[in-house]
């Protein structure tokens, strides 16, 4: 092939950032990600600040996690059925209302732990109606080649927000409280302009659904059930949720046994975050040179001989190293997974596989917060859980 040729197909090939509804959904979602990340370090902290209470600010944690259980398998036929437009509109506005009375409550002096609560589900609840429909419009907006460039871009915007996130709230609620609470309600805000700028037909209008509501909302596990390799990888990631979310309460302790600072366990943790961005950023350049079976085979083995280090480690920047090297190859086992099964499930079925999957594997959050907060310890509010490490 001659040089002008090469270039001539080089300039046809399709480019992501090129893409108008992508570009939109995406940038409104990274500011939105972010802002979600800050008010989620503000919130326990503004419940200690109110309450003094650490067991208060894991009930409030749990809240914010339980929709990940209980609502991702019902909301998976509906995304199915209804406009994914106004399901994505709804909850960036609905989640940035909930955000505003929090704000709204401190300038009033008002806070209490039930409201907290209530704001803290509200959003866990719009970010399960948000993330399913967003997974099941991408391959309406994105070419089949280029949707796990997208996301691998997906997961480098949560692994950033979540680098970043932490210290951003923690500076902001310094400031004064309800600025990391306002500023989330104006992200909100945000995506929701963004998301009008997204142009393409979101929905698979092929078929009408017939089925009743209880039987489509199993078909995400029959469907689930009916492939080995899904399956096993599922079940594969709700166990890896369950080590990881628990490891990161075992790395603190075991710094701080090892007298470690307070500055010196956020560097720490910041290694470990940072591990998990620069993973999914390799992970969109070289996703394509693996199988979904080799990474889920590959991963585990990895994350099993890297998690016996912990125990030999003794210097807190070596523990964060060894995170982020479990951190680096989680991004790989969600770009290449996740790529797979949406291009395999129908589109006017990948609401409610997504749902399923998203309940067994999620589900353990919530069931692991739920123990913090009987402990009196604090649960995780994240703004967007990542799959795998």
């Amino acid at each position: 092939m001659t040089a002008p040729a090469m270039q001539g197909n080089a300039a046809r090939r399709p480019s992501l950032w090129r893409n108008r509804d992508f570009f939109a959904l995406w940038g409104g979602q990274a500011v939105s990600a972010l802002s979600a990340q800050t008010s989620g370090t503000a919130m326990p902290l503004l419940v200690l600040a109110t309450t003094g209470s650490p067991s208060d600010a894991g009930i409030v944690g749990a809240a914010g996690t339980l929709p990940y259980l209980v609502a991702h398998l019902p909301a998976g036929p509906l995304v199915d059925r209804w406009d994914r437009r106004r399901i994505l509109l709804t909850s960036e506005l609905c989640a940035g209302l909930a955000l505003s009375t929090v704000a709204v409550a401190i300038w009033l002096g008002r806070v209490t732990v039930a409201h907290l609560t209530v704001v803290a589900f509200v959003q866990g609840l719009c970010f399960v109606f948000f993330g399913l429909a967003e997974r099941a419009a991408l391959p309406r907006i994105v070419p089949a080649a280029l949707l796990p460039t997208a996301i691998a871009h997906n997961e480098a915007r949560s692994r950033g927000a979540a680098l970043a996130g932490p210290p951003l709230g923690g500076l902001l609620f310094g400031i004064g409280g309800a600025v990391p609470f306002l500023a989330d309600a104006l992200s909100y805000a945000l995506s929701s302009v963004g998301l009008l700028f997204v142009r393409g037909d979101l929905q698979d209008r092929t078929t009408t659904p017939t089925e009743s509501l209880w039987r489509a909302t199993t078909e995400g596990l029959r469907w689930i059930w009916r492939h080995p390799l899904v399956r096993a990888a599922i079940f594969l990631i709700a166990a890896g949720n369950l080590v990881f979310q628990a490891l990161i309460l075992v790395l603190v302790v075991l710094a701080q046994h090892h007298g470690a600072t307070s500055t010196t366990i956020g560097t720490m943790l910041g290694i470990y975050s940072g591990g998990g961005l620069i993973g999914a950023i390799a992970a969109g350049k070289f996703h394509h040179r693996f199988t979904p079976r080799t990474v889920i085979v590959g991963v585990n083995w990895i994350w099993a001989a890297l998690l016996p280090l912990f125990a030999l480690a003794s210097n807190p920047l070596l523990i964060g190293a060894i995170g982020a090297a479990c951190a680096f190859v989680g991004p790989l086992w969600n770009v290449v997974i996740i790529s797979r099964t949406t291009l395999l499930v129908p589109n006017e079925l990948l609401g409610r596989v997504t749902s399923a999957a998203m309940t067994l594997s999620w589900g353990v959050m919530t069931a692991e917060s739920g123990v913090r907060a009987v402990s009196g310890g604090g649960a995780d509010r994240r703004g967007a859980p990542a799959t795998a490490s």
